[in-house]
């Protein structure tokens, strides 16, 4: 269950001036290659968390989250066990509602991790959830794709590997993530175990697992014994999974199943109200905040009653929604004070935390798709956020993975990870000596300072154009989403699959085959 499928998406134009643009572009290509430049690690934040309430405020939303949990509470929804647990932790259940005595699913989470290692297969990948640390991850759950011929259409399980692909070749994402496309030709029962499959075979970087049924979680658990070994897997966190409330104030059946599963394994789960405001919460900032921190205390306490110790995250996804049409917004002002709420009280709760992304409601990669994700993804990192879901590759409200669009947006994670590296105050930085050589008046272009710094001073993008109209226009008149569909396109045709050992490889396709055939094909 995705976040997206719970809520329903020159001058001169001469032999000169045209091989000097011919140069430039060979020079801009073998700079960045045919594929991408080397993995980066995880991201380790030097720069101060932005946050927007005070003590009071906090203690408000805290203080209001408290009374609805002892005095609305939170419903279960068609899990008797559950139930039964609450109660013998101390809850009061009422049928299927839960109320929770002050202070209960504080007490639980303090056995819930600040921070744990995310493992993949492939250590040199493996990534901090929690502190300092920042995770992209790509796009999550859209059932379309829009393709590099420029159609949109359904996805497939090509898609799906193809975009695995462009996530582990993709130098500032930390994870090829989970749904990255719903695959709709392979049957619904059976295209969790092509989707984590293809996350073991195509990439060697940390990957989430299948949430759509408890049964599905346990393929996931499986395969991933196959590759770790069980030892590993029962005292090691190796999937991320994404457990959504049913907002406002439910769990249902299949998100506490997965939960169940995941945390019994050791598994982290990522408990995350799915909050358009105004449909699934209040209008206002307060109330959202506050409805969300219940949701997640109940949530993430019930992994403890699981099993304690079981890595959890404090997660969100927040957007508005057109009170005219009932469409959701992205990008505007009041879900990012949502999220920088959330930060701080995750924060406080000791839980590493999830929101954001690079969200917008555009159909295709424009202006307005830049702008929508720009707002989101500089408010995620500013908040502090630690594992951010839909980082590369969303458009139309998640309806649709974006080809284009997940290479502009890989792009700007990349200006994301030179961000958060905060300033450098060592004696190279302070360039006195670039000073007293240049002196008043003159430039530093061609100072010693310069010369040995000019190759990463500055974050350089592949897809931006800073040239000249005249170059730009002798080059074919391109607009990124023509050279992000290229760079799409060389990437997919230099990639090269990460190692895997072929009979770790031949015992996936064993259990694959062996639970297919022991089911028929399922399409709803």
């Amino acid at each position: 269950m995705s976040d997206v499928t719970e809520r329903g998406a020159v001058e001169g134009g001469g032999r000169r001036a045209r091989g000097e643009g011919r140069g430039a572009a060979a020079r801009r290509a073998s700079r960045t290659g045919g594929g991408p430049g080397p993995s980066l690690p995880y991201i380790q934040r030097k720069i101060r968390e932005y946050e927007v309430l005070d003590e009071e405020g906090l203690q408000l939303i805290e203080r209001n989250a408290d009374r609805i949990l002892e005095e609305i509470g939170i419903e279960f929804r068609d899990d008797a066990e559950a139930l039964e647990l609450w109660k013998a932790a101390g809850a009061d259940v009422r049928g299927e509602r839960v109320h929770f005595p002050k202070g209960l699913c504080r007490e639980l989470l303090k056995t819930a991790p600040k921070e744990f290692t995310w493992h993949a297969r492939n250590p040199e990948r493996n990534a901090q959830i929690g502190g300092k640390a920042t995770v992209f991850a790509p796009v999550y759950g859209p059932p379309f794709v829009r393709d590099l011929e420029g159609n949109r259409r359904y996805a497939t399980i090509e898609d799906f590997r193809s975009f695995v692909k462009l996530a582990y070749m993709a130098p500032s994402i930390h994870s090829s993530g989970g749904t990255v496309c719903e695959p709709v030709d392979v049957p619904v029962n059976k295209r969790h175990l092509d989707m984590v499959y293809s996350h073991i075979r195509y990439s060697d970087k940390p990957f989430m697992g299948s949430v759509t049924a408890p049964e599905r979680a346990e393929d996931t658990v499986a395969m991933a014994k196959i590759l770790f070994g069980d030892d590993f897997v029962e005292n090691n966190t190796v999937t991320l999974n994404l457990i959504n409330a049913n907002s406002p104030m439910v769990f249902d059946e299949t998100m506490l199943g997965a939960a169940k599963v995941y945390a019994r394994h050791n598994q982290a789960c990522v408990v995350s109200p799915f909050i358009l405001s105004g449909a699934m919460s209040p209008v206002t900032v307060v109330g959202t905040l506050t409805q969300i921190l219940a949701e997640v205390l109940a949530g993430a306490s019930f992994t403890q009653l699981i099993r304690k110790g079981a890595p959890v995250l404090f997660g969100t996804f927040a957007a508005s929604i057109s009170m005219q049409s009932g469409a959701p917004t992205f990008g505007t002002p009041e879900p990012s004070l949502v999220s920088y709420g959330a930060a701080q009280l995750a924060r406080r709760l000791g839980l590493p935390f999830r929101t954001g992304g690079s969200l917008c409601g555009s159909k295709v990669p424009d202006a307005q798709a830049a702008h929508e994700s720009a707002n989101t993804l500089n408010m995620t990192l500013l908040a502090g956020t630690n594992f951010v879901l839909h980082a590369a590759g969303w458009l139309e409200g998640g309806l649709v993975s974006s080809y284009e669009k997940f290479m502009i947006d890989q792009d700007q994670l990349g200006m994301m990870q030179k961000m958060a590296e905060g300033v450098d105050l060592s004696e190279n930085a302070q360039a006195l000596e670039a000073i007293r050589e240049v002196g008043p008046g003159s430039h530093y272009l061609g100072c010693a300072h310069t010369q040995a710094n000019f190759q990463t001073a500055f974050y350089r993008s592949p897809l931006a154009d800073n040239n000249s109209f005249e170059q730009w226009e002798v080059e074919g008149e391109k607009r990124i989403e023509q050279r992000a569909n290229a760079l799409a396109r060389s990437w997919l045709e230099h990639y090269e699959a990460p190692y895997l050992d072929p009979a770790i490889d031949e015992a996936l396709k064993e259990y694959i085959a062996k639970r297919k055939d022991s089911m028929p094909d399922a399409f709803t």
